[in-house]
């Protein structure tokens, strides 16, 4: 099974911990208060990842074009919405008969990187492209416990809440893009 999401501790560990760093000054971004470690867990991670910090702390396979994690409203669990490139449907590869010579074109990539179209490429041709939406619940039970404040162990507990939120979105995720390959 391919990596979908991991953590780059070497390249952090060469800029002196940028990301306990990069945590340390953005404490205002954490609420404070919760019994859940939900919260916490997702401004870690929106800390871990671009555009909050490029290149992020977490890198991701480069089919994946955003992965963000959420509080559920209902009920206070976490979830996580990942999207991922995807060919083009079975049904609309079997016939080009909808195709019509508008010369549509699929995924761009730059430098191995998927990438929109910028706004000249939209005054001329016509895109497609496909991509997937997984949602899905994540589990709690590894997450370290919400600090207290913002002088409780916050940069340690954030490189935990990242890792754990990094393993289960792999778990979730690598085997998709695996069929996707």
């Amino acid at each position: 099974m391919g990596r979908a999401f991991w953590i780059d501790q070497e390249f952090d560990r060469d800029r002196d911990g940028r990301y306990a760093v990069h945590v340390r000054k953005n404490l205002d971004g954490f609420e404070w208060g919760d019994i859940a470690p939900v919260r916490f867990a997702c401004t870690a991670w929106e800390l871990a990842t671009p555009p909050s910090l490029t290149p992020g702390y977490v890198r991701w396979d480069r089919r994946v074009l955003e992965a963000t994690c959420h509080r559920n409203t209902w009920d206070g669990t976490l979830y996580a919405r990942v999207r991922i490139v995807s060919p083009l449907p079975d049904e609309l590869r079997r016939s080009r008969a909808w195709w019509r010579d508008r010369g549509w074109t699929d995924w761009q990539e730059t430098f191995g990187q998927y990438v929109e179209p910028s706004q000249q490429d939209l005054a001329r041709v016509p895109f497609l492209r496909a991509s997937l939406l997984v949602e899905a619940p994540l589990p709690l039970d590894d997450l370290p416990p919400e600090p207290e404040g913002p002088h409780d162990d916050v940069e340690r507990r954030a490189h935990r809440a990242v890792t754990v939120l990094a393993r289960e979105l792999n778990a979730l995720v690598a085997p998709v893009l695996d069929q996707l390959s």
